[in-house]
């Protein structure tokens, strides 16, 4: 089944559940009036949606209404965690290599992962509202899961039991502020604004033989100011899949239902070609284009955005239909909301 959130004044929205071409919605009232209250009680309450759900397809839910992405907030409009892997290492290793440094061994072996703010995330329309160009404004086009409760110590396997739904992510990164913030040796903090997510959250079976071990095998476009910049395979090259990364959440605490969990940046490796290497698929943030400049042609010559800049982020299925719906946002300045 296919979830949303719907804007209605308050923190946490309204839920609806949303026909499986995105073109139609029905509100949960009566089953429930926030996602979080479902993956509390996941057992009881997703059977009720997922009749709904059936209804609505069927074309004989009473009360549908058309679905408009830009009456949305993200699915779990504020969350218990958010924490976002790495999981895709060519990204990391692009970013070394352009930097002349080796990944650490390590780094193949345990998944890199940080907490991010899980307090405001906001809409896949909503703007991305950042107080300065300078510091160097950046998409990074992932996916994520939804957990309901994974037991400290769950292995991989158990873990990939506890993924309730699937999403897109919109994790706006200011790259120019990193740097500063990792010498302290503490992690991102400022450098990592409101995140987004995709108008939808999905179930694992809408997605058919795509999810497969834990990871989507779909493409992820990217669309920066009008121009596809990125379609990359977010399944054979995910080196640790969901099920990994949530044990590794879990190793030494619970993880409680409601947790969103991030795959990183969709990277994929690029190929030699004439003596010199390609990357055909593109990039799913503006950072590793400047990596593939510097690896190529010894300098970054991209920018990172600017104030009107905007991205759209979707995934399509095996049908060319939009299975989340897309992320569709423009970077402002603060003044421009006043």
């Amino acid at each position: 089944m296919k979830l949303a959130t719907l804007k209605d004044g308050s923190r946490d929205g309204q839920l609806v559940v949303v026909s499986r071409d995105l073109a139609s919605a029905h509100y949960a009232t009566g089953i429930a009036s926030r996602l979080q209250q479902v993956l509390d009680d996941w057992g009881f309450m997703s059977p009720q949606l997922e009749d709904l759900y059936g209804m609505l397809n069927a074309g004989r839910a009473r009360h549908a209404f058309p679905f408009d992405p830009a009456q949305c907030m993200a699915p779990l409009p504020r969350a218990y965690q958010w924490a976002d892997g790495s999981a895709y290492l060519n990204h990391v290793e692009l970013v070394r290599r352009a930097r002349n440094a080796e990944v650490p061994q390590s780094f193949y072996t345990d998944p890199l992962m940080y907490q991010g703010g899980s307090d405001d995330f906001i809409g896949p329309c909503d703007p991305v509202v950042v107080a300065s160009e300078a510091f160097g404004i950046d998409f990074e086009a992932e996916i994520a899961v939804v957990t309901g409760d994974v037991r400290m110590g769950a292995t991989p396997a158990q873990a990939l039991d506890g993924i309730r739904l699937v999403m897109l992510v919109n994790d706006v990164s200011l790259r120019n502020l990193i740097p500063a913030e990792l010498a302290k040796g503490f992690g991102f903090f400022q450098s990592k604004p409101a995140t987004a997510f995709s108008p939808v959250a999905v179930t694992t079976d809408e997605l058919g033989e795509a999810w497969q071990e834990g990871r989507v095998h779909l493409s992820l476009a990217s669309t920066w100011n009008g121009r596809k910049v990125g379609l990359c395979d977010a399944g054979e090259e995910m080196s640790f899949h969901f099920g990994e990364l949530i044990a590794h959440i879990a190793k030494t605490r619970n993880v409680r239902a409601g947790s969103i969990v991030g795959s990183g940046t969709v990277s994929n490796k690029g190929v030699e070609k004439d003596g010199r290497m390609e990357w055909p698929r593109g990039y799913s943030c503006i950072a590793e284009k400047r990596c593939i400049e510097t690896i190529q042609d010894g300098q970054p010559a991209t920018e990172f955005m600017r104030y009107g800049d905007t991205i759209r982020i979707e995934m399509k299925g095996a049908d060319g239909q939009s299975v989340f719906g897309a992320i569709d946002q423009e970077v402002v300045a603060p003044a421009a909301l006043r």
